[in-house]
């Protein structure tokens, strides 16, 4: 279903259930898959993912329409998955584990083993979160600049700088271990 068609049987109350299905039918993987690279583990990403449905279903009659429904459902869900990570960050601050004893608890049976995937997750989960965000859009999902900065709600000038200095921590990572 078109956004547009979706968008009208979300406003209808008489469709909205089914309509809001589809969209969960239709945004589901692709939404896991932008959390799941900003997060790294599989039960945060579907944790995130849930969130991210519930806050949907919460405040489709505050949706405007000012930008595409596909870009309001990306910012929703990188804003979970940012919250997951301020969470976490914060938990483990408290908890005062290191980074070590923190791999190995957060292990991640899904993951494939792929060494090079590992080095590069590594290096992502080093960044800051405004990096990990925009380096994941535009890595993993191929987003253009300006569907980021709408999804993110900053400049494009900001999202550029931010992927570049992204860039060369990962890069300055990956020559550490390698």
């Amino acid at each position: 279903m078109d956004e547009q068609t979706l968008l009208k049987a979300l406003r209808d109350t008489a469709t909205r259930r089914r309509a809001f299905a589809t969209m969960v039918e239709q945004y589901s993987e692709k939404l896991y898959w932008t959390i799941r690279h900003i997060v790294g583990r599989h039960e945060d990403a579907d944790d995130a993912l849930q969130n991210t449905f519930l806050k949907v279903w919460n405040k489709l009659d505050e949706f405007r329409g000012d930008a595409k429904l596909s870009t309001w459902l990306h910012r929703i869900a990188v804003n979970e998955a940012l919250d997951l990570l301020r969470r976490e960050k914060k938990y483990n601050a408290d908890t005062d584990m290191n980074a070590s004893e923190l791999r190995h608890a957060f292990s991640d049976e899904y993951f494939d083993g792929d060494e090079a995937e590992q080095l590069l997750r590594d290096a992502i989960e080093t960044l800051p979160e405004a990096q990990r965000a925009v380096f994941s859009l535009k890595y993993y999902d191929n987003k253009q600049y300006k569907e980021i900065s709408e999804i993110l709600g900053t400049t494009e000038g900001g999202l550029k700088a931010n992927y570049h200095h992204a860039v060369e921590k990962i890069k300055r990572f990956l020559t550490k271990k390698t």
